[in-house]
């Protein structure tokens, strides 16, 4: 409880501080910077090295993976035919297209399904989600920002994105069986968890409440597409076609229907995919993310 508390507490604080003539109106930027460059490789450091790795495992970190690329040709071909500028379907891709497996998903999976469902939920949103924001997800912020990126440009943000180089630092760790001293993993743990409160205070910063804002149209159909059709998608997959209804099936499936990734929102603001939007999807999809889950975990139970 006192997460989801967290969650709503410091998305309130960010938007009233837009209103502190003393607060400096790009501090989100800063905010940013520091979950990109210190929070999330050390969330990386910590959980990665105690990952076991099995092959069932392919089913979790599927959410991601194939969820990523679901929304990407959905929100590419639609806008295409539909005429939206490339800012705009990169912005829907990245905050459709990566869900909050972790900051939002881990309270909300730990309350549905107890401690044992989290060893999924990190499968998940680690070699999942965090990996996707590594990789496809700075392919797309580059080739939708508007800006010339060459191949070699392009593989050198993804090499020295510091989010990656951890990552693939974290999975040497892991294949040769080695981790951090318990000081250092108690170091990371604590940076990793400041996540949370300032990437959110950072989607405060960003968020307005504009009754004619041009975005409210894309807004509905962004999270629709995530809250709704996501895991629709997932359950005929996994369930009808594959078979498969286990208990980690089911947490998989609850996690694709998490509210948009902060993170992904904060990639798609610093590549100037539509910032206002990509806050707005945040801002609004954690709260309504609450009532489509509470569905979706009624549904997965029941049928």
């Amino acid at each position: 409880m006192e997460n989801i508390i967290l969650i709503f507490l410091c998305l309130l604080v960010g938007f009233v501080l837009q209103r502190v003539k003393d607060f400096p109106a790009n501090s989100y930027k800063t905010l940013n910077l520091f979950v990109i460059y210190i929070a999330l490789p050390a969330l990386s450091l910590y959980y990665i090295p105690k990952i076991d790795l099995s092959i069932k495992l392919l089913y979790p970190i599927g959410i991601a993976w194939i969820g990523f690329l679901i929304a990407f040709l959905f929100f590419s071909l639609l806008g295409k035919a539909l005429g939206w500028s490339r800012k705009l379907i990169g912005c829907l891709t990245l905050t459709a297209g990566l869900g909050n497996t972790s900051f939002v998903g881990f309270p909300i999976i730990e309350t549905l399904f107890g401690k044992k469902g989290l060893e999924t939920a990190i499968i998940v949103d680690q070699p999942g989600t965090f990996v996707v924001l590594s990789t496809l997800a700075i392919v797309v912020a580059s080739l939708y920002s508007n800006k010339e990126v060459s191949f070699p440009i392009l593989v050198k943000k993804i090499a020295f994105f510091p989010p990656f180089i951890t990552f693939v630092m974290a999975c040497v760790m892991n294949i040769c069986g080695f981790d951090f001293s318990d000081v250092m993993q108690l170091v990371f743990q604590k940076l990793g968890a400041t996540v949370t409160p300032v990437a959110l205070l950072a989607v405060g910063l960003q968020l307005k409440f504009d009754r004619n804002s041009k975005h409210w149209q894309f807004l509905g159909l962004g999270l629709f597409f995530k809250l709704m059709l996501m895991p629709a998608f997932f359950y005929i997959l996994y369930v009808l076609l594959l078979h498969q209804n286990s208990e980690m099936i089911q947490i998989s499936i609850t996690e694709s229907a998490m509210a948009p990734m902060i993170t992904g929102a904060i990639l798609a603001s610093t590549y100037g995919l539509k910032p206002k939007l990509s806050s707005m999807m945040v801002g609004f999809g954690i709260p309504i993310s609450f009532i489509t889950i509470a569905f979706w975990h009624w549904f997965l139970l029941t049928f």
